[in-house]
């Protein structure tokens, strides 16, 4: 029997149980094992705050790595770009949405000043170019408890992945879901990762379920990110699709206060999607984004004395 690692969230739980039910059709058992995260232990701080690699992958990864579990199954764009030795992405499932989503009333319909929670930096950067008059706040927890904070009335409105709430089976509370071109989303939003070691009955059973029309365009964004030297609690974003043999690629790089805006998008070869990627981060960086994140690394060093952050925005 295979173990499958994840947090233990409701959102995490849904994604290792659709894993798991696609191994076993397959003939594959299976079972869960909850590991949590050093993320999961962060309840108040915002997570670009804090720094640090792996924050919600971690301690996975060393169950895996020491054989406590055969398989794990994250959100994508919670995976760092460099994995440890011995580690691979067995497999990305077909994507889901890969868009933002606003709960709680269309953004141009907010009241002025209206309190929104994020707690991602990439979406602080995007709302306060298009709503500069929101008061945007930083929200944590699991998707169900930040619904609940806007039930009660302690937020207007946040902002998060669509993804997560379609899977939930919550797509009817969806007020808006951004276009790519209004809000550009996550690297590798709406994707999942199945990671193994680089061999063994784990990589065998989930190697199948990997969709090479998943890969192809998130590969592009990851190798995007990776020369850009950041992570998702930096506010970066990527966006590309396919159309026929050809991918497009677009690639953002905010200031976290709206002001600075860089975006490119190139296309090319969908069967080169790590050379798409390096071509945009180029044009990125030759356009001024390395000095927009090193103020963003600079600002976290002198406020939180942490190293460069390499890890995730929150879940969703």
């Amino acid at each position: 029997m295979l173990v499958i690692g994840s947090r233990g969230s409701q959102l995490a739980l849904w994604q290792a149980n659709h894993i798991k039910a696609r191994l076993e059709a397959r003939g594959v058992e299976t079972r869960i094992e909850i590991i949590r995260t050093t993320g999961d232990r962060i309840t108040d701080a915002p997570l670009h705050k804090v720094g640090g690699k792996g924050l919600f992958t971690k301690e996975i990864e060393e169950a895996l790595l020491d054989g406590r579990v055969d398989l794990a199954v994250h959100s994508l764009k919670d995976l760092p770009t460099e994995l440890p030795k011995g580690l691979v992405i067995a497999a990305m499932p077909e994507r889901e949405d890969q868009r933002d989503a606003i709960v709680g009333g269309k953004l141009r319909d907010l009241r002025f000043g209206a309190k929104v929670g994020t707690s991602s930096l990439r979406r602080i950067a995007q709302l306060r170019r298009l709503r500069p008059d929101l008061d945007i706040q930083s929200i944590r927890g699991n998707v169900d408890t930040r619904i609940g904070k806007v039930e009660k009335g302690e937020y207007d409105a946040i902002v998060l992945a669509a993804a997560g709430l379609r899977r939930l089976g919550w797509d009817n509370i969806i007020s808006e879901a951004f276009r790519p071109d209004i809000m550009c989303p996550a690297v590798a939003q709406g994707a999942l990762a199945i990671e193994t070691l680089e061999q063994g009955p784990g990589f065998d059973a989930c190697a199948p379920l990997d969709d090479p029309w998943t890969r192809f365009p998130v590969t592009a964004e990851r190798t995007m990110l990776s020369e850009l030297g950041g992570g998702c609690q930096v506010p970066i974003g990527a966006f590309a699709t396919l159309e026929n043999t050809e991918m497009f690629l677009t690639g953002a790089v905010f200031s976290p206060d709206g002001a600075a805006m860089i975006r490119y998008t190139a296309t090319g070869e969908f069967t080169k999607p790590a050379e798409l990627g390096r071509s945009v981060a180029r044009v990125l960086l030759q356009r001024g984004a390395r000095e927009i994140l090193d103020a963003v690394y600079a600002v976290s060093l002198e406020t939180d004395g942490h190293a460069k952050p390499d890890g995730a925005e929150s879940p969703a």
